[in-house]
């Protein structure tokens, strides 16, 4: 008698298990927080840190982490700061959460039209500038508006902060210069990233006797081209804030 042939067994298909989406929890909170300070406040709690504990992390005054929190500070530029990387590993995010989120939280806040800068400022810029050009300068604001001038002053200032920026990553100089004067290590860091995320209408006198004076000895307008020319100060231009 023939045996019959062997019935053949399949064996059931494996489920693939995925891992839950804890693999990339701030994928889901970068997509939740509308704003810097929303997605603080979240991590915060997730991680089960305080404001203060976050604030000695990336060595600012308490004040700032508070301000961000609350919406009072706007969230600073991500190529102007180096609070954001600092932050994403004590709030555990992802690489460009926090930056991506300041970044489109600034373009829905930005002003329609670049707003125009205090009268002092502005003449303690021109005086920076080449008489001749300065001259031109003032009678093309009197008679077409400020927003020309104001998109030279952010050049210049353009110019100015990527010379501060370099101070985050020079912490020597800016311990020795917080030793020899009343303010922190922390508060002089704040001084530093406060300037980096100023604009021509938000610039103060303060901020060209610490800051630009010191680096940039004059400045002139390339009308054939466009082009703005800056001439820096040799004598350390990446120096800490001057004490004015």
């Amino acid at each position: 008698m023939k045996s019959s042939p062997a019935a053949k067994k399949t064996a059931p298909a494996s489920k693939k298990t995925t891992k839950p989406a804890a693999k990339n929890v701030a994928k889901h909170v970068a997509k939740s927080s509308d704003t810097i300070g929303r997605m603080i406040r979240d991590r915060l709690k997730a991680v089960e840190r305080s404001p203060a504990e976050l604030a000695e992390a990336v060595e600012v005054p308490i004040e700032y982490v508070e301000d961000l929190m609350s919406g009072r500070r706007r969230p600073p530029r991500p190529e102007r700061t180096d609070l954001y990387d600092r932050m994403t590993s004590f709030l555990q995010l992802s690489r460009n959460d926090l930056a991506t989120c300041a970044k489109l939280e600034r373009e829905a806040t930005a002003p329609a039209k670049i707003p125009a800068p205090k009268p002092t400022v502005r003449k303690a810029l021109l005086d920076l500038c080449d008489p001749k050009t300065a001259k031109k300068l003032e009678q093309r604001r009197s008679k077409n508006g400020h927003a020309e001038l104001s998109e030279f002053f952010q050049r210049l200032l353009d110019v100015t902060q990527s010379t501060v920026r370099r101070l985050l990553t020079d912490q020597i100089s800016l311990r020795i210069a917080a030793q020899g004067s009343p303010s922190s290590y922390a508060a002089m860091r704040l001084q530093v990233l406060e300037f980096l995320d100023t604009t021509p209408d938000t610039l103060t006198i303060d901020d060209l006797t610490k800051f630009l004076r010191p680096r940039v000895a004059s400045w002139d307008v390339d009308w054939d081209t466009g082009a703005l020319k800056v001439v820096l100060h040799s004598s350390n231009p990446d120096g800490p804030p001057s004490a004015g």
